[in-house]
């Protein structure tokens, strides 16, 4: 099956062109067009082959849960005018990601795993399985790096090195606990658990905006309600829709991203699966099924649109 693998437009207007690990993204002034690609990353690297209508499952729960959050923080969000591309304004970023966790997975968890009992200089206790609630939601910033690998870092170091003035980053973890919360809310209606996700944000004149996507398969994790308590007691994998079961499989494949270690082989069969998955969490989040988008003259749609 088809997928977006990349766009190539030439606009009247377009200031600038940026290609991301997942999107592509065409300047206009003030305002911006981000094209939501088929692209998948993992480990900060961009996988061989596209995943038929993840962009388009990313753009519109992104879309959802912009308009879904406005009361908390303004976003740069001004029209979806296609299932895979967005339009909104441009907005000068902070350099780091808003990484929030309510439950010890993914990274953290390795981290755990390995002995440490800190992350990004937050103290974790002693006796955590894999997947238990944390004690309170914890921020685990990173850097936000445009090649290569994204970076924990603390507070108190991104304050030192000046890469967020204090009284700003005061107000980004506030914004951050407060749209936690609330996407929290939004996935117990559906029957899921808002593990852990990321935000991100920028600022116009001073004002602060929320950025980029938000509670999407590839900046969330998210695990099944129905049957965690249970499979958490006998100590079984938790059922979950994320980004994660790629990471678990290029795990089991010998790949994490490091010096030297080969991508395997992404099959037609792995493909499906990948994209399966998205499908699963779109109709799981949304409440019914994704309107599949014709991939026959895709460029030519997107571009008009």
């Amino acid at each position: 099956m088809d997928a977006i693998k990349e766009t190539n437009f030439s606009f009247q207007g377009q200031s600038d062109f940026y290609r991301g690990k997942v999107r592509d993204i065409y300047f206009f002034d003030d305002k911006m067009a981000m094209v939501a690609s088929d692209r998948i990353s993992a480990f900060d690297v961009i996988l061989p082959r596209a995943i038929p209508f993840k962009g388009q499952v990313l753009n519109q729960i992104a879309t959802k849960n912009l308009l879904a959050t406005k009361d908390i923080c303004p976003n740069w969000l001004l029209d979806t005018p296609d299932p895979n591309v967005a339009i909104g304004m441009k907005c000068e970023t902070y350099p780091v990601e808003m990484v929030i966790r309510g439950y010890l997975a993914g990274h953290a968890w390795r981290e755990y795993r390995d002995g440490k009992r800190e992350v990004c200089g937050v103290a974790l206790p002693e006796g955590l399985k894999e997947n238990d609630k944390l004690p309170k939601p914890i921020i685990t910033p990173t850097t936000k790096a445009h090649e290569g690998h994204d970076e924990d870092i603390s507070r108190e170091e991104i304050i030192k090195q000046g890469l967020v003035a204090e009284s700003d980053y005061e107000q980004l973890e506030n914004l951050t606990r407060q749209l936690f919360d609330r996407g929290t809310e939004i996935a117990a209606k559906q029957g899921l658990i808002l593990v852990d996700t990321k935000y991100e944000f920028g600022h116009i004149n001073g004002e602060i905006y929320l950025i980029d996507e938000i509670h999407t398969p590839d900046s969330s994790r998210y695990f099944y309600k129905d049957g965690f308590v249970s499979r958490q007691l006998a100590g079984e994998q938790q059922k979950q829709l994320s980004k994660e079961f790629v990471r678990q499989w290029l795990i089991s494949e010998g790949f994490q991203g490091k010096d030297g270690q080969k991508i395997p082989e992404m099959t037609d069969d792995v493909v499906k699966s990948i994209s399966d998955r998205y499908l699963e969490l779109y109709e799981k989040f949304v409440g019914e099924p994704l309107q599949q988008q014709d991939y026959s003259n895709v460029n030519e749609r997107i571009e008009n649109s």
